[in-house]
């Protein structure tokens, strides 16, 4: 994260950079053979040897070079497939429209219920030793049948979910290096993947003729 000031009212804008390392075209799924729509995309570089013979063929089959991340996008029809082997690069949103973020959030390990879920914990004092942020009782007794309910808010593995942050405005293209730079934050550590797109609760941008 960074953040982006301007200069006729300096005001702070805080913003995440992020950077399209090689985006293209891998494939297409389409509703006859597939039963729906969606475009493959493949980032990065990794070398053929360490690249599987059924990955490393569906590579050579497409003409791309060997990609290190391979995702999906869904679509909505046929008009949304770009031509395989086409390079997708930071030009492809506007500055101004708004974008949804997806990555996985940082990992915290295994986590109490204070930190993981906000509990308050237990008095300081009155008679209370040793159990100040322990979370108490887990389940009643006659009422629920004597067990614990599934879905209980308890201590464990917090983290490593995929998070999604809609409506993020773009405040600055830089196509000749592939940089977007969004508004606020966007999950995950830093050199994480992160698959971006068009807004889904957002009116999406006009394209020209032109630019299509």
């Amino acid at each position: 994260m960074t953040a982006i000031y301007d200069a006729a009212t300096g005001k702070r804008t805080p913003c995440t950079v992020l950077q399209l390392d090689r985006v293209q075209v891998v494939s297409h799924k389409t509703r006859r053979q597939h039963g729906y729509f969606a475009v493959q995309i493949g980032a990065g570089w990794k070398h053929p040897d360490n690249v599987t013979r059924p990955l490393l063929g569906h590579f050579a089959e497409h003409g791309v070079s060997p990609k290190r991340h391979v995702v999906e996008f869904r679509v909505r029809d046929e008009s949304g497939l770009p031509a395989v082997g086409a390079v997708i690069g930071a030009g492809w949103f506007k500055e101004g429209q708004f974008v949804d973020a997806r990555a996985n959030s940082r990992g915290m390990g295994f986590a109490g219920g204070m930190k993981r879920w906000g509990f308050s914990g237990q008095p300081a004092s009155h008679g209370n030793s040793l159990t100040h942020r322990a979370m108490g009782s887990a389940g009643a007794s006659q009422g629920s049948g004597s067990r614990v309910l599934p879905g209980k808010k308890m201590a464990g593995r917090m983290g490593g979910e995929q998070v999604t942050m809609q409506n993020l405005k773009v405040l600055k293209v830089d196509e000749a290096n592939g940089l977007v730079v969004v508004n606020g934050s966007v999950s995950g550590p830093k050199g994480c993947i992160v698959k971006i797109q068009d807004a889904l609760k957002k009116p999406w941008p006009e394209i020209l003729p032109n630019e299509a």
